[in-house]
């Protein structure tokens, strides 16, 4: 007979693992906007946080865990010629990357 807190045990460790694997990496090329919003992201300041958030709600996720410059070395794949040639404000090939969870 299992017993109530094996139970309750298990159910926390489904949901846990459920929660961790719902999130997903954005990776999105650091195009300056005029209004250092760019800036804030790449450094992972906490002025950028309404726009990774809003990011990510934009794609049906709940909230934006985290958001960093990243270097272009660290994309696995491809980057399409149209994001890595763009050279918005002096920012060539620089791209952020924006977890986001459900």
């Amino acid at each position: 007979m299992t017993s109530f807190p094996a139970l309750l045990a298990a159910a926390f460790l489904l949901s846990a693992s459920a929660a961790v694997a719902d999130s997903r990496v954005f990776i999105v090329p650091n195009h300056s906007d005029g209004y250092g919003i760019d800036q804030c992201l790449a450094k992972g300041e906490k002025c950028g946080a309404y726009a990774a958030q809003s990011y990510c709600q934009s794609r049906d996720f709940a909230e934006a865990t985290s958001y960093r410059q990243i270097d272009a070395d660290e994309i696995t794949g491809t980057v399409p010629a149209s994001v890595g040639n763009s050279c918005a404000h002096g920012a060539c090939n620089e791209f952020l990357a924006i977890t986001c969870t459900r």
